[in-house]
């Protein structure tokens, strides 16, 4: 192909818990990065109906009547959410690539952490379910398979998407990069807290949470010790600029990172039923927010653009990460092959008289009936 791709990386919150209100969101969205001339629209992980924030600070015994509504408002691949954003993505002729939570057909409680990437004409190019859910999305997620480790051929280029923490697998960012891929789509939540942030627990707690993780009684630090041995929450923009972007440098492609961003009443909802829900509040005030991003070829920062609604004016954006917004960029797909001169990990740098890969593609069910 010719020309450029442009880009739209949604950086957006869903209608906390409302696939309705979500589905209505994503396509005004849709519809606005159109008329922005986007090939591409791309959003965060579990957009409809939300991410499962709660599962992070919270213990599962409280959590009873989220997983309710979570489960209440997860969709079907095949219902009328997922409909309606392919039926906008054919009337626009726009590719579309959505995160959101899967019902099972044949469970009343089984769900997955989806994405599909929707074609020009409306049809599911690829329906990937995540692998594994990562911590504590296990107790929202069942692992998926590997029916969706595949790279569609657009118009556009050759397009991937892998589901947060599966861009830390590298035999799964291996099976795109070896199908060709040339626009990496990262999805990612608005947080993702791996321990309760220091300053939303008492004084008392944190010298005591200090000094277990020290092994002193003092609570002292060595400034020598790691981030995580110093109790330091997850990084979410380093965290997920250094997956994407060693992906981005091994396989030679773009890199799309997509996060969605925390609104007041997610943070609200998520602390409904807690016993100490102003903790839970706090420690999801304060938990670093993920960052919506372009990467080129090489791994590299790729800065891309705003454009305002009214006077269609552009501004030059490393990122987004506070507020919602559409970040755009146009790629030239020409310039993934330079940099497969020097390591062509699946082709000409690769022995593959010494490594052999296989990946199963079954999609899974519960019971063959012959």
């Amino acid at each position: 192909m010719t020309g450029l791709t442009r880009i739209a990386a949604c950086h957006a919150a869903p209608e906390f818990l409302s696939a309705k209100k979500t589905t209505a969101k994503a396509v005004s969205l849709i519809h606005e990065a159109a008329r922005n001339n986007a090939n591409l629209v791309v959003f965060p992980e579990s957009y409809i109906p939300a991410f499962p924030i709660w599962s992070a600070l919270r213990p599962p015994s409280e959590n009873h009547e989220l997983f309710k509504r979570m489960v209440a408002e997860s969709v079907y691949v095949d219902g009328e959410e997922i409909g309606a954003i392919r039926a906008i993505a054919k009337h626009l002729g726009v590719l579309v690539s959505l995160g959101f939570s899967e019902k099972a057909r044949y469970s009343s409680a089984t769900l997955w952490n989806s994405n599909v990437l929707i074609g020009t004409d409306g049809e599911i190019l690829v329906h990937h379910r995540k692998l594994m859910p990562t911590f504590y999305e296990k107790l929202t997620w069942a692992p998926g398979d590997g029916h969706g480790l595949e790279v569609a051929d657009t118009p556009f280029g050759k397009i991937g998407a892998l589901i947060c923490g599966e861009n830390t697998n590298p035999l799964a960012r291996y099976t795109l990069a070896a199908q060709g891929e040339q626009i990496h789509i990262s999805s990612w939540p608005p947080v993702w807290p791996t321990r309760m942030p220091q300053e939303a627990v008492t004084t008392s707690d944190r010298t005591a949470a200090a000094a277990a993780s020290n092994g002193t009684e003092s609570g002292k630090k060595d400034d020598a010790l790691s981030s995580a041995a110093h109790g330091a929450n997850y990084d979410n923009v380093a965290a997920n600029r250094t997956r994407a972007a060693a992906h981005c440098f091994e396989a030679k492609c773009f890199g799309v990172l997509c996060a969605g961003v925390l609104e007041t009443d997610a943070i609200e909802i998520s602390a409904i039923g807690s016993s100490t829900a102003d903790v839970t509040i706090r420690g999801l005030q304060l938990s670093s927010r993920g960052a919506t991003m372009f990467l080129d070829t090489t791994g590299t920062l790729l800065p891309g653009f705003t454009i305002d609604g009214e006077t269609s004016a552009r501004e030059q954006k490393d990122m987004l990460q506070e507020d919602e917004g559409i970040l755009y960029v146009d790629v030239d797909l020409g310039d993934c092959v330079e940099g497969k001169q020097y390591h062509d990990i699946a082709g000409g740098y690769q022995r593959l008289d010494v490594f052999e890969l296989k990946v199963d593609r079954t999609r899974r069910e519960p019971v063959s009936f012959r």
